[in-house]
């Protein structure tokens, strides 16, 4: 993988999405307007709420009864036990529980807060609504980058982003959830370095990196530029989506 000049840039005026919009479509439409076409080895980045917004991963708290578990767990981590009810819901395990924060395995092996729910940047309607992760970010962004490909008759890569923190780090970066198209993880294992020493352990997580690259303009917050144009990366292709940057649990050393 290589690059001379790589452009980041946001779709700007994107919509609003709600629960059944073609949101492929929807995407085509807002990078043909601002773009026009695409060019083979683009990479587009669509930032996880939409897509969840769009498959209508809502859930009401009003309507979670709260278990045993997750009252527990709730007087722990001083959460309201139906939001900690609909993590546990989302997680195949409870990781860490202290004041105010609850570490999670999601049920897609990714280690995180809250398993990736939360209330931010959502349309508010009575009950209190919280919104989950996509049920299958690399099967969505496979499905976005075969019909960006149809559309506009090339070979692009997508990525699907959201923020996360980090063991040992303050404050959330990018990271991807979702891939397709391009390699997640690039071996650099057996190259040489620039004095010529081979090389015993590196992995770049590239699709992580794109990720964080995305939300740069994306934003955190009020910015509205959910899906971003990333060019002149030179790549392979690959069968690969981003579960494969998931440590192998024998490999973690934070558990």
């Amino acid at each position: 993988m290589s690059s001379s000049r790589v452009v980041i840039t946001a779709a700007e005026n994107f919509p609003l999405i709600r629960p059944g919009d073609d949101l492929p479509a929807i995407i085509v439409s807002a990078l043909r307007k601002q773009f026009g076409t695409l060019q083979g080895g683009d990479i587009v980045s669509v930032a996880q709420k939409i897509v969840s917004k769009a498959a209508n991963r809502y859930l009401n708290l009003a309507d979670i009864e709260p278990s045993a578990t997750a009252r527990e767990l709730a007087d722990v981590t001083g959460k309201d036990p139906r939001f900690v009810e609909a993590v546990l819901g989302e997680s195949s395990a409870v990781l860490r529980a202290v004041p105010g924060i609850l570490i999670v395995e999601h049920r897609l092996g990714l280690i995180m807060a809250n398993a990736g729910i939360d209330q931010s940047n959502i349309e508010h309607e009575p009950g209190e609504r919280v919104l989950l992760l996509p049920e299958d970010p690399d099967a969505f962004c496979d499905r976005l980058k075969r019909y960006l490909d149809d559309e506009f008759g090339i070979f692009t890569g997508v990525v699907m982003t959201d923020s996360f923190g980090r063991p040992w780090r303050l404050g959330t970066t990018g990271v991807a959830i979702g891939s397709a198209g391009f390699p997640p993880l690039l071996s650099m294992i057996g190259k040489p370095d620039l004095f010529g020493r081979t090389l015993r352990a590196t992995e770049i997580a590239l699709a992580d990196q794109i990720a964080a690259a995305a939300v740069l303009v994306t934003g955190e917050a009020s910015e509205g530029q959910p899906v971003v144009l990333i060019s002149g990366l030179d790549w392979q292709p690959s069968d690969a989506g981003a579960r494969a940057l998931n440590r192998p649990k024998h490999q973690d050393l934070f558990r």
